[in-house]
């Protein structure tokens, strides 16, 4: 760890206590820090003990007093500063063409969305062309659902993302089957009406099956029995045949020896066709790419098979394969980035929807707060690494917070309530600042006698001196005494006066209700807030009887 690392932490809370009306925030703290210096991860316990000692010498200081601390360690503007980091150059040649392509069976993850921010990224740099294609020819183990379209694209939007082009491919069902013909006929694919499992047998044994051998005309009259199941209803059923491309039956990978490339689904589930004959993605996706022209493909790692399946057909029909750029696997160590686990856990109640709080859907982080441009953000600093990687919760909740801090409205919030009663306070009003860097702008607080604040607090510091945060010095009980204005190294607790709202936040695994200050009523949904000394919300409900907001982070 960084020889100066007492010093960056120390200037890092102090920062945080200064921006924050004098209460530092250790979590907060964390956030900045390894986000300006990933390398201290490597000793994540000592760094958060660290923290957690100074943010509590910090919180003691008079506000007065933090601000010379800060001052003497070179000021406000202590932020580390990181060289921009850019995507790397590549080699677009004469044209540059992408496409990203989902499949509609489920909202969008962020590892879904990482080819699709780095696609859109290149094509701004170089002035190019993206198509979005549904990948939606599995109506049976990934099926499309008819709303997943719509949520896609505008998760798309939402994220910034804009596309020239437009293609569903199971709308191009003719067009598959056209070259699944010329492929019939130049003696590239053959209909295999093997058993399935004597046919990987032959396969491992690196024999041909008997289908592979019969000539054109039987493969074409076999092909049109596969047709005939989709109108007529009279061909082959469900697992009786499918279409083989022709490869290297020595390969040394098992899977690439006449891999499949068209089967029947029977009862097929799809918004879209209730054709019965359905192309598999390395055929469909292969054509689309040469059709769409496209030239440069972002894959992930586990691809690798596929472009080699895919090469094949490129080498039948005499095309040049697009170039490829291979991403690492992405992922989050304390959320799911699997759109199966995630669709099952919905359908066994683990999960309420695609929008649940636990969840790293790009509809679930909208809906906590997280913004467009910190996602953006951090996907283009993880880069087009080939190597896999995986950021935590933090690591993303760092990148917001960067970004809604800076205009996030201040409001305050009790969780668990505790009444008190202040004797000898003359005040029947306070203004506070919205935002500790817009000092001019200012929220009123109507005040009496009674008070809230935090059970914790509380059990904490009852019967010793402490201040009600912008208001007073008091000597805590259920009956408190004002003790003075004068700010002192004491401990700075939260409240909320008796003219309160009721307040729900729902949290990833609970909710939490407690009570806010009045001026909750003047947000708007979809306002970003910070409840001091709790974390960032969303404002998702206001009434003038209770507020319902999400959490974001702290």
């Amino acid at each position: 760890m960084d020889e100066n690392i007492d010093e960056i932490i120390r200037k890092a809370v102090l920062t945080n206590a200064v921006s924050h009306g004098g209460v530092a925030q250790a979590k907060s703290v964390l956030g900045k820090i390894l986000a300006d210096y990933p390398d201290f991860r490597k000793d994540l316990f000592n760094l958060k003990t660290k923290i957690d000692k100074s943010t509590e010498e910090v919180n003691l200081l008079s506000a007065e007093k933090q601000k010379q601390d800060l001052d003497a360690l070179g000021g406000l503007n202590i932020e580390k500063k990181i060289e921009k980091k850019e995507l790397p150059d590549i080699d677009i040649g004469r044209s540059f063409v992408l496409r990203f392509a989902p499949n509609p069976d489920g909202a969008i993850h962020l590892g879904n969305a990482r080819p699709a921010i780095i696609s859109d990224e290149y094509k701004r740099k170089y002035k190019g062309k993206l198509i979005l294609r549904f990948d939606d020819t599995d109506p049976k183990k990934k099926k499309p659902g008819k709303e997943f379209y719509k949520w896609i694209k505008d998760d798309l939007k939402w994220l910034k993302i804009k596309f020239e082009q437009e293609i569903i491919a199971s709308k191009r069902l003719k067009i598959y089957y056209s070259y699944t013909e010329k492929l019939i006929k130049s003696g590239d694919a053959y209909i295999c009406v093997c058993n399935t499992d004597s046919w990987k047998d032959l396969r491992d044994k690196n024999k041909a099956c008997p289908c592979r051998k019969l000539d054109t005309k039987e493969q074409m009259k076999r092909w049109r029995k596969m047709l005939a199941s989709n109108v007529k209803k009279t061909g082959y059923k469900e697992g009786e045949a499918v279409l083989r491309i022709k490869t290297d039956l020595e390969a040394k990978n098992p899977a690439v020896r006449d891999w499949p490339a068209m089967r029947i689904v029977d009862a097929p589930e799809h918004p879209f066709s209730k054709n019965n004959v359905w192309p598999l993605y390395n055929l469909a996706s292969a054509i689309d790419d040469h059709l769409l022209g496209v030239t440069h493909i972002f894959r992930g790692q586990e691809h690798a098979t596929n472009e080699v399946k895919q090469r094949y057909l490129y080498q039948y029909f005499g095309w040049k394969y697009p170039a490829t750029i291979i991403l690492g696997r992405f992922s989050m160590s304390e959320m799911i980035l699997s759109k199966s686990e995630i669709r099952d856990g919905i359908k066994n109640g683990v999960f309420s929807s695609w929008e649940d709080l636990r969840l790293a859907t790009i509809r679930a982080l909208k809906r906590r707060g997280f913004q467009p441009e910190a996602i953006r953000n951090i996907i283009k600093d993880v880069g087009v690494k080939p190597s896999d990687i995986t950021i935590s919760f933090e690591n993303l909740a760092a990148y917001n917070r960067k970004i809604i801090d800076k205009t996030a409205k201040r409001f305050f919030f009790i969780p668990n309530p505790k009444r008190i009663d202040v004797k000898g306070l003359k005040m029947t009003s306070v203004k506070i600042p919205v935002h500790p860097d817009q000092p001019d702008k200012k929220r009123t607080l109507k005040i009496d006698k009674a008070f809230y604040i935090d059970k914790d607090d509380f059990g904490k510091y009852k019967g010793i001196e402490v201040r009600l945060k912008d208001l007073c010095n008091i000597k805590l009980d259920e009956l408190s005494v004002v003790t003075g204005n004068e700010v002192k190294p004491i401990p700075k607790i939260q409240w909320v006066p008796k003219d309160h709202m009721p307040v729900r936040v729902f949290m990833p695994t609970k909710e939490i209700k407690g009570y806010g200050e009045k001026n909750l009523t003047k947000t708007k949904i979809g306002d970003i807030v910070q409840f001091e000394r709790f974390g960032f919300v969303r404002i998702e409900k206001v009434s003038p009887s209770n507020i319902i907001c999400v959490f974001c982070h702290e």
